[in-house]
């Protein structure tokens, strides 16, 4: 952990003179955060508290990350990330935003599969660029690939909320009031035939102790919308970079608006590899 933040530490430094406009919204964002903590502690709110804690890490990470795999974030990229990071867990976990803001959900969601698609073409791209990599990808297999990659992604945070639902107690995988099922589990005859139930007004929950909890407006499904409405944006946000990605591939452009969410490998790594490619030949 010492390690992590050392090198997150040096890379910022670096950043404060070749990246001035991403340093500058990494300390404002972290001032935010910073203030939630006090806020959270002294209103006695301690998973808010961790949540900031969480947060401050996060927000090292993509420096961490340039350090580590020795690669190039651009700006607009890592801006969005660190945005990304404190809508999802200030704004959307502490502020409620996830429940006053309807489309606050989709809106991330939608992003991070843009996002992610954007950093598993570069993955792809470095590793077809590179003299040492037997992998030679097509631009349209790069852009099923970086697809495939942003849902695996998707599908793995999926699977966490899951899992935190289930044992910590906690509801990332929200709610939907439906009013129509198809179920089989009312087949009387068990012989696995589905049955709808249409126009669902109100249902009621009972507990052990007696206590019948009223639920006006339909059924409360427990997550599975929620789930699927995540997947589904998530792969159209993947889709939009898939396209911006086989574009930039066919031309190269650096210019073009996809350059500016691809990672790239940093000069002197580059210039190690050709050096190496023209030594073996």
């Amino acid at each position: 952990m010492a390690g992590f933040f050392a090198r997150a530490k040096r890379t910022m430094r670096q950043k404060r003179q070749n990246e001035p406009m991403v340093f500058y919204l990494y300390f404002i964002l972290r001032a935010l955060v910073l203030i939630t903590l006090v806020r959270s502690a002294f209103i006695g709110h301690y998973e808010h508290m961790m949540l900031c804690v969480l947060t401050l890490v996060l927000l090292l990470v993509p420096s961490f990350l340039e350090h580590t795999l020795d690669i190039e974030l651009p700006d607009l990229l890592e801006s969005i990330i660190l945005l990304f990071i404190f809508a999802a867990e200030i704004l959307g976990e502490i502020d409620a935003f996830y429940i006053s803001i309807p489309f606050w959900d989709t809106i991330l969601h939608t992003t991070w599969g843009f996002m992610c698609a954007g950093i598993g073409f570069a993955l792809f791209d470095i590793l077809n660029r590179s003299e040492n990599s037997s992998i030679h990808l097509t631009p349209l297999y790069m852009a099923v690939s970086a697809v495939a990659f942003s849902m695996c992604i998707g599908a793995c945070w999926e699977i966490f909320e899951y899992f935190a639902d289930c044992f910590i107690g906690v509801d990332m995988q929200k709610d939907t009031l439906v009013q129509a099922i198809n179920t089989v589990w009312l087949d009387p005859t068990n012989s696995n035939v589905t049955i709808p139930v249409r126009d669902i007004v109100s249902s009621q929950i009972t507990l052990a102790s007696g206590e019948v909890i009223s639920i006006p407006g339909g059924y409360l499904d427990i997550g599975i919308h929620d789930t699927m409405a995540d997947l589904i944006v998530n792969l159209i946000g993947a889709l939009a970079f898939a396209v911006l990605g086989f574009a930039y591939v066919k031309t190269r452009d650096n210019n073009s608006f996809a350059a500016r969410f691809i990672p790239r490998v940093r000069k002197r790594v580059s210039e190690a590899v050709g050096k190496a490619g023209s030594s073996a030949e």
